[in-house]
This record gives C-alpha cells, structure tokens and sequence, in this order.
C-alpha cells in the first residue's frame, strides 16, 4: 500500500474518533478516488499517477465551487472549498511564481525557443518539472508570455 494512501487513511480514522465528520467525509472521497483508479489499473498506483488523481479531485472541487457561487448556492460552494482545503494537506505544495518563472526561464534557455512556435517544446520540457506544483494552464499562459 503506498505511503499516500496509509496517510489518508490514518487521518481517516483519526477524524472518526475526533467526530470531524466535514473531514472524515472529504478524506472518504479522496480515498474512494485512490482505490478507484486503482481497480481500474488493476495494480496499485505510482507516486505520479496518485498525484494526477489528487489534481483531478482538485480541479472537480475547484469547478463545483465555482458552480455553485454562480448559482447562488454559498453553502454548497463553502462545502467544496472546505473539501479543497482539506485535499490540499495531501497535495505537494505549489510553486511561487518566482520559481516557476526560473523554470520556464531555464528551459526556454536550454531549447533555444523564441517565438510561439516553440510553445509545445518548451512545455514538454515544463511539465514534468512542475507535475502537481503548478497548473497548467498558468504554466501555459507564462510561457505564451514569455514567448511572445
């Protein structure tokens, strides 16, 4: 069993004995996610590919609060967030612009990329590097900036 998954269900106990029935309820979603991907593999997941089933649970959390606000349902987006704070315990933490800045700037550098058609080349070299610190799409929009 990986480390992630003993994490998860330690704090999951841990809440059931501290009646946290908010965490105990997140922290179920997020295994059931785990143990999902899992059967669907049929193998236990590796460190990277726990790590896409944390950002995936991030990013439907992300969307439904998103959602909810619009529609006017507060309480149903306060939930969400609340999920989304606790998920973010379990998540790498993220990179401040600065570093990912030096990132971008480095492999932009070791490609020799300078206008926009070097867009894909310079994120495929990104990516890995920032895998779960960054969102994509920021990554996306800085390198466009940088690029242009």
């Amino acid at each position: 069993m990986s480390g992630l998954i003993e994490r998860l269900e330690e704090d999951l106990t841990e809440s059931m004995k501290s009646r946290d029935e908010t965490r105990r309820d997140a922290v179920r979603l997020i295994l059931a996610s785990l143990r999902s991907a899992e059967k669907d593999l049929q193998r236990p997941l590796s460190d990277g590919e726990e790590l896409q089933v944390l950002q995936r649970e991030r990013k439907k959390r992300q969307e439904a609060a998103e959602a909810f606000r619009a529609a006017g349902r507060e309480e149903a987006a306060g939930q969400e967030e609340t999920e989304l704070a606790i998920l973010g315990e379990f998540m790498p933490e993220m990179l401040s612009e600065d570093a990912l800045e030096s990132i971008i700037d480095d492999a932009i550098a070791e490609n020799g990329a300078t206008n926009m058609r070097d867009l894909g080349r310079v994120m495929a070299d990104v990516m890995p590097q920032v895998a779960g610190r960054a969102d994509g799409s920021v990554v996306s929009q800085l390198v466009r900036e940088k690029l242009a």
